[in-house]
């Protein structure tokens, strides 16, 4: 097992660099980019016609995405920028959060039956706790509980949400049960660590 733990440590190593290049770079073309769409470039220059010859093409599909949304056309490569660096951080995230777990598995394994409880305790409140995260932030950018990307949170923690408006008052449009359910999860399995 550690063979694949050194593997996952490497890839994640040469991730980073990857990321980052490609952020680097990115950056550079982004914005010598927007310096020739808002003109601060001689739009008849070479670097002008370079980058509308073979930069702007490959930002084509993100300016169709931010146009669709109703934003500046010029800002559809601040945004793939931004699409690399949240991608990258979200990929490395979650390499790291798998590899975290191989480790945890072979510990619980190694441990016995109690730690393997321990272990899946942990990881059904953690899929609570996600669950209502993302919830959170479906309801602040307004993506529909019937989308086939986050039905899955809504379904899981409707089941505890639901009690709880039932006793908590909403202050006005906020809702602060899911900030009392994200806690009291954690208390609970606390709790139920302690006395298991």
């Amino acid at each position: 097992m550690t063979g694949v733990l050194e593997l996952f440590d490497a890839l994640i190593r040469a991730l980073r660099v990857v990321f980052f290049a490609m952020a680097a770079v990115l950056a550079v073309v982004t914005s010598v980019d927007w310096l020739v769409r808002s003109r601060r470039i001689n739009p008849f220059g070479k670097v002008a016609r370079f980058f509308r010859q073979t930069v702007d093409p490959i930002f084509v599909p993100v300016e169709r995405r931010v146009v669709r949304a109703g934003g500046n056309p010029a800002a559809a490569p601040w945004w793939a920028l931004g699409a690399v660096i949240v991608g990258g951080i979200v990929m490395l995230s979650l390499l790291g959060f798998i590899r975290s777990q191989i480790f945890m598995s072979t510990l619980a394994v190694e441990g016995g039956g109690r730690a393997i409880f321990h272990l899946l305790l942990g990881w059904t409140f953690g899929i609570l706790q996600i669950a209502i995260i993302v919830r959170v932030i479906c309801s602040w950018i307004r993506v529909s509980p019937y989308s086939k990307w986050v039905r899955w949170a809504f379904a899981i923690s409707e089941p505890i949400l639901r009690p709880l408006r039932a006793i908590i008052p909403s202050f006005g449009m906020i809702d602060i049960t899911p900030i009392i359910a994200f806690f009291a999860l954690g208390l609970l399995e606390s709790f139920i660590l302690s006395i298991a």
